[in-house]
């Protein structure tokens, strides 16, 4: 059903409606500021990751492998234990983000959204150029690296909820498979983004690799002030549709980044009916929500793991006899992102055609294994085999974690059992997005460990992880493959 507007009155523009009061109803319209909320939440979200990615970058210059003799390092990461400390710098941002979480969704829900994102990002910023100012400072104080880690974690995880929330405002339920499919690509845009931007500066000295990220999210802070509406009554808009109401993924992912694996409260605009929150240990019980919640560990500690030592591994990883220098290991690295956006679009295409995303993820998780076992032994023959591989790689490996994170919490959050209980949508999606976000802090720090006894053993922890996500969902691909038999589908699966 298409949807309807209305007029009423301008409640709370941004500021810079003022500048340009041609953006103003009935100047533009509802599409028009549709398409400017999708564009702007998208750019916020990506300059938030893509200045995630200058820890990864300069892992090789911090702290240079046994024969590297093109950098010194940098005291407290040049010692043997260097790689050990870089670990626990990851594990500092990702367990504050997590934690963040909580709280930034309760603070979110009593203050300006618009507001509240922008003071993310200039935290954010902030921080990310403070850590590069160490290098200028002449800092060698793990303790220094560590805090402005968990204070730029806390700022960081303001993102992630209030850009799901605005989302949830515009669009609803009826444009969940195509808008929310090319937006979740933002997360793999910002790495690329990220990656280019730091290993392009990487030359001039390590800290330029923070300092730029730094200054781009701090200028879209200011775009995202200016311009960014809310919600649709800011502006003067009033959708009278149904079905434009938040949307039941919208929902979803917002309270699963605000809860982690902690009690339920009452999100706002909740409908009435959905007040008797279901348990917590109830919707563990849940069908399904064990499984995916454990597959999302192993899925996510995968894909961290990558996305803070990929550069790191292709720098001391010779590529046709020829080790790359720092700034081309950084860009490459580009490629697992690529291959990542990819991934993500196609696991949800899948997965809406034969409407089944257990089967769908385990296809990928299978298919996982011999790509990662491949990139390590035959990534290093070419250059053309490093890039297949890794792209490779990269589409399989992010695929299930975006389908499990988007798609497949939804439907567990709402499936026949708890028809009309927006609350267990929260709880179930929590006790999902809340479990992943462990293992995606565990894994880099594993790898900081692993990584001094070669890199063999730290693939064979990545494909040991894929390998037991998709054991985990066998049951329930099981109960989908017979589901579909039963309802007249899939009727050759029978003589298999």
């Amino acid at each position: 059903m298409q949807e309807l507007e209305t007029l009423t009155q301008i409640q709370d523009p941004p500021i810079g409606f003022n500048l340009l009061p041609n953006l103003k109803p009935p100047n533009k319209t509802l599409t028009f500021h549709q398409i400017s909320v999708l564009f702007l939440t998208f750019l916020a979200y990506a300059s938030f990751h893509a200045s995630r990615k200058p820890p990864s970058i300069v892992k090789s210059v911090l702290s240079p492998q046994d024969g590297d003799d093109s950098h010194s390092g940098w005291a407290p990461f040049d010692d043997s234990h260097g790689p050990h400390r870089l670990g626990e710098l990851d594990l500092a941002f990702l367990s504050a983000y997590s934690v963040g979480m909580y709280f930034s969704g309760h603070i979110g829900d009593q203050i300006n959204l618009r507001v509240f994102l922008s003071v993310g990002m200039v935290g954010s910023g902030v921080f990310t150029v403070v850590f590069g100012l160490g290098y200028w400072w002449d800092v060698h104080v793990l303790g220094f690296f560590v805090a402005v880690q968990i204070v730029c974690g806390l700022f960081q995880s303001i993102g992630w909820p209030c850009v799901v929330a605005i989302m949830g405002n515009w669009f609803g339920k009826s444009k969940r498979g195509l808008i929310m499919g090319a937006w979740n690509s933002h997360t793999s845009v910002g790495n690329i983004v990220g990656s280019v931007v730091a290993s392009s500066v990487l030359g001039f000295g390590w800290g330029w690799s923070f300092v730029l990220p730094g200054i781009l999210i701090l200028l879209v802070a200011v775009l995202i002030y200016l311009f960014l509406v809310v919600c649709p009554e800011d502006i003067g808009l009033e959708l009278t549709d149904k079905e434009v109401e938040m949307s039941v993924e919208g929902e979803a992912l917002v309270n699963s980044e605000k809860k982690e694996t902690e009690g339920v409260e009452l999100h706002e605009g909740e409908n009435v009916e959905s007040k008797a929150a279901i348990g917590f240990l109830e919707a563990w019980r849940l069908p399904g929500v064990v499984q995916f919640a454990f597959c999302l560990f192993f899925s996510k500690l995968v894909a961290y793991t990558f996305l803070y030592w990929l550069p790191f591994y292709i720098r001391h990883t010779a590529v046709a006899g020829v080790h790359l220098s720092h700034r081309s290991a950084g860009i490459l690295s580009t490629i697992f992102d690529v291959g990542g956006v990819i991934g993500g679009v196609l696991a949800g295409y899948i997965s809406d055609l034969i409407e089944a995303r257990a089967v769908t993820s385990v296809m990928f998780l299978i298919l996982s294994v011999p790509a990662l076992v491949c990139y390590r032994i035959y990534g290093s023959i070419s250059m053309f085999a490093n890039v297949f591989l890794m792209f490779l790689s990269g589409l399989l490996v992010n695929g299930p974690y975006s389908l499990i994170t988007t798609a497949v919490a939804a439907d567990l959050g709402t499936q026949s059992t708890i028809t009309g209980n927006s609350r267990a949508l929260a709880t179930v999606t929590a006790i999902i997005d809340g479990t992943g976000s462990v293992g995606a802090a565990l894994g880099p720090l594993l790898a900081g460990y692993i990584s001094t006894r070669g890199w063999n053993s730290i693939f064979f922890m990545l494909v040991l992880s894929l390998s037991i996500a998709g054991l985990l969902l066998f049951q329930v691909v099981k109960s989908e493959i017979k589901g579909k038999q039963n309802a007249g589908r899939w009727l050759w699966l029978g003589t298999c």
